[in-house]
């Protein structure tokens, strides 16, 4: 199972874990991350086939460098109160460090690269140059 959502709706993080755990008895090791608004409320944007179309693709490069059994990643739009959940990575391999690299890549990816816009109080909000720097460990 590999899955892109991008969804207005919030995802819920036990039943996206129960089902990247039950594919089947090689998985060793399942890990997720969340992202979630701190601080401030925000409006996150997207150009919906754009979006979907990139996520997919890094999806796509992903899986040709771990050996993943299989991914999800859920990406929210529209308004999200703080503490909400923004972004959901679950990766699934038969090792940990399958898992966690993959999940990081992602991660570093859709924090630097995808196409979402995010817009707080005080306007549109920047890429940090330590998520740069961090995204770059990934370049081939």
């Amino acid at each position: 199972m590999f899955e892109v959502r991008i969804a207005a709706e919030a995802f819920d993080v036990a039943a996206e874990h129960s089902r990247l755990s039950a594919l089947g008895p090689g998985v060793g090791a399942v890990v997720l991350f969340t992202g979630q608004v701190r601080d401030e409320p925000l409006f996150l944007d997207h150009y919906p086939a754009m979006a979907r179309r990139q996520v997919a693709a890094r999806l796509g490069e992903a899986r040709a460098r771990w050996p993943l059994l299989g991914a999800i990643i859920v990406h929210r739009f529209g308004p999200l109160g703080v503490g909400e959940g923004i972004v959901l990575v679950g990766t699934a391999a038969a090792h940990r460090a399958a898992a966690f690299e993959s999940a990081a890549f992602l991660m570093d990816w859709l924090k630097t690269s995808a196409p979402f816009w995010k817009r707080g109080k005080s306007g549109w909000v920047e890429a940090k140059a330590s998520d740069e720097a961090a995204a770059a460990r990934w370049q081939q």
